[in-house]
């Protein structure tokens, strides 16, 4: 496959992803604002630093408020990582690589692309909020329920795989950073009600609030939450479960293509950093700090790839 296709289609599906993504950090923002009376401006703060976006953002306003933060990361055309852009992105990745993906897939992220354009194309109000943001969900599931049921299981289907996790595995270990990114407080709240309900609504946030209840009878407290968003296999969006589907679709290209690239070795040391691990350690080592290196190393890692498959040529 020719490296200009295979960047297509990670670009594709990346950027499908971190639109969905986006819109789940933005609602945890939103969710945990509400929990709070005073100083709603630090949390807004917080989606801002963790969009890696806050240098683009200061440049054009004053102030963390509610409005100018949603429509940034939601309308904003400047912005290349607001939804909008990033959705057009994807379109136009689609289009590039119009004949290596079906009729359905096609359809799908066309549709979502004129459906959204057109909802994004003024500011949204808090009222109109969720409704957009669960629009936006469901158009990137209907996408990628459109990639699981038609394509072939092959290096096109690895390709996409790969753009959907290495960006659900970045943006993961992103809304998890929100909540300990100067949300709380003061060090007193760790534990206490608010902590608890703050961490509840981060699981919501990654549509994992129901599974975590049939995981176990686990508490919403911060070392039962991040273990299960950080260890915990079978949750399709925590740290180690697309860990290990990034090193399943590097490995069946490696066996494709005949050839071991440097960047499965670096996802299989990534992996190994969930191996065998307990939250205690984590917390011990400070859970900023180590995310913050999980994201580093997923940057890493995502620029690898690009070179190791030639997207640019």
């Amino acid at each position: 496959m020719l490296g200009k296709t295979a960047g297509g289609l990670y670009w594709m599906f990346r950027s499908l992803e971190r639109a969905e993504n986006t819109a789940r950090l933005i609602e945890a923002g939103f969710r945990i604002a509400l929990t709070r009376s005073n100083d709603t401006e630090a949390e807004w703060r917080s989606v801002i630093a963790t969009s890696a976006v806050q240098e683009m953002f200061d440049e054009k306003y004053q102030s963390y408020d509610s409005t100018n933060v949603i429509n940034f990361l939601l309308c904003d055309v400047a912005n290349p990582s607001s939804v909008y852009s990033v959705l057009k992105s994807a379109r136009d990745n689609a289009r590039l690589v119009r004949t290596a993906i079906t009729t359905e897939v096609w359809s799908a992220i066309n549709g979502a692309w004129m459906l959204l354009s057109d909802r994004l194309k003024k500011p949204i109000s808090e009222t109109d909020l969720p409704d957009v943001l669960a629009s936006i969900r469901m158009q990137s599931a209907l996408v990628r329920g459109a990639l699981y049921g038609t394509m072939m299981r092959n290096d096109i289907f690895d390709f996409c795989r790969l753009g959907t996790y290495i960006e659900r595995m970045n943006c993961t270990a992103r809304i998890i950073d929100v909540k300990y990114y100067s949300l709380l407080p003061s060090p007193s709240f760790v534990n206490s009600t608010i902590d608890n309900v703050q961490w509840e609504t981060v699981l919501r946030s990654v549509s994992a609030h129901r599974a975590f209840r049939w995981a176990g009878d686990g508490e919403y407290n911060a070392p039962e939450v991040a273990t299960f968003l950080i260890l915990d296999g079978r949750m399709p969006r925590s740290l180690t479960h697309c860990s290990t589907q990034i090193v399943a679709s590097l490995g069946f290209l490696a066996k494709e293509y005949d050839t071991h690239q440097p960047c499965l070795g670096m996802a299989e040391q990534l992996r190994t950093r969930f191996n065998g691990r307990d939250i205690s350690t984590i917390f011990e080592d400070g859970l900023h700090e180590f995310v913050n290196s999980v994201i580093a190393d997923i940057d890493k890692l995502g620029y690898q790839i690009e070179q190791d498959y030639r997207f640019n040529k």
